[in-house]
């Protein structure tokens, strides 16, 4: 039995070819189907993100399995060997679990330490679980990897410093602000970015927030998570004034909040300050909104060096995660082998098992027939100690014949001997 870990992800492979490989949710249930069917392949798991797209699976062999899955993967998505080989990467055994274990972690992740991944692995854990397409192997490695992010996260400051735009903007917030838990907070936009955006300031303690969008549906999904109030883009230019701070984070093309509207909401606020963080780009807030006085205007630009910072911090709890993973995937791969062993002295017991019954049978046989019963119990003895002896012996033989001493002694401490 093999495992193996292979996939394109953000190191390797561009975002063009990361979208033409990606599984969307759609497809992830004919694919695991799909991947059952392929030659050796006993169970898989597939991971599907925005930055990685990933098979984890354990196989009967490893012979031809490269040739095979590689023309799998291309058939399935319909592009060519040539453009996937150069950006595909091949993980077995030892190598696969540490693998899986560092992307559970955030170890692997574009942002290091971030948290999303090991919520996306868990549903593509939980996915092949459902449709049946899990070996007793992978789901083994699966739970161990859950656990091994636990303690990454436990045991190292890998996740105390938040290094996302959307965290950095929260901590300049915090940095102006002595409390945030008042004051009325307008998100503008309402994808990813201003989701983590809502998601921080909520376990702040932030009470009140507006979300402007240009799509009221999806705004009111975020605000009804983090109990928000919704607005449109029109909207904000009338309620622009009730804001001390404003994130926006848009994909439009043209600013959003000129100079004009910021000056109204400060005529209407009696000066009082505001703070604008426009992470952005293209900008969502006009450049001259930073001339207006007590008004701060932020860019993503000027949250680099928090998150230049905090990405130092996490780089040296980095160092204490991978001691972590190499110390689990250590134990776990002792564990997989012991599997083997496990195997071994079923079949063992089995074949032994298959001996005594059919000398048994035979010896009630000879005893039903009026043989004397002390007499067949004597040779039923001989016969089956000679039959369980045989096969250790002759190896015995052969051991002492090739003067191999290490394999001798090794018999001789599997047959519960000392050593000579």
């Amino acid at each position: 039995m093999t495992l193996l870990a292979l996939g394109i992800n953000h190191k390797t492979a561009p975002v063009a070819l990361r979208e033409q490989v990606a599984f969307g949710p759609e497809k992830i249930d004919h694919a695991l189907e799909e991947l059952l069917k392929q030659p050796q392949v006993r169970g898989g798991v597939v991971l599907s993100t925005c930055n990685r797209t990933e098979l984890y699976l354990s196989l009967e062999s490893q012979e031809k399995a490269q040739e095979q899955l590689t023309k799998w993967l291309c058939d399935f998505h319909g592009i060519t060997a040539k453009d996937l080989q150069p950006s595909l990467y091949w993980h077995q055994d030892a190598r696969a679990v540490s693998h899986l274990m560092r992307v559970a972690s955030g170890l692997d992740s574009l942002v290091l330490g971030e948290p999303q991944i090991l919520g996306q692995v868990k549903k593509a854990f939980a996915l092949s679980q459902d449709n049946h397409s899990l070996s007793s192997e992978l789901e083994r490695l699966f739970q161990k990897s859950f656990s091994v992010a636990k303690r990454v996260r436990t045991e190292t400051d890998i996740g105390a410093n938040a290094v996302s735009v959307a965290f950095a903007a929260c901590t300049l917030a915090r940095q102006i602000f002595e409390s945030l838990k008042h004051l009325n907070i307008l998100l503008v936009g309402a994808g990813e970015t201003i989701e983590l955006v809502a998601r921080h300031l909520r376990e702040h303690g932030v009470q009140k927030m507006m979300i402007a969008n240009r799509t009221l549906e999806r705004a009111q999904l975020l605000a009804k998570e983090v109990n928000a109030q919704v607005i449109s883009l029109a909207d904000i230019d009338n309620r622009l004034a009730e804001a001390d701070i404003v994130i926006s984070s848009t994909a439009s093309p043209l600013p959003i909040i000129g100079k004009g509207m910021v000056e109204r909401a400060m005529k209407a606020r009696r000066s009082k300050p505001m703070l604008l963080i426009d992470i952005a780009v293209p900008r969502d807030i006009e450049q001259d909104v930073e001339k207006l006085r007590d008004v701060y205007l932020y860019t993503v630009d000027d949250l680099e060096s928090i998150i230049a910072q905090n990405l130092a911090q996490r780089k040296a709890a980095a160092v204490e995660a991978e001691f972590i993973v190499e110390q689990e995937s250590g134990h776990f791969m002792d564990w997989l082998r012991s599997q083997a062993g496990v195997s071994t002295i079923r079949e063992y017991r089995e074949q032994a098992e298959a001996i005594r019954a059919s000398m048994t049978e035979k010896a009630l046989a000879a005893i039903a027939q009026g043989a004397n019963p002390e007499q067949v119990i004597m040779q039923l003895s001989q016969q089956l100690t000679n039959r369980l002896i045989h096969a250790p012996t002759k190896s015995l033989q052969q051991a002492a014949g090739n003067g191999d001493v290490e394999r001798l002694n090794l018999l001789r401490d599997s047959l519960g001997l000392d050593h000579q």
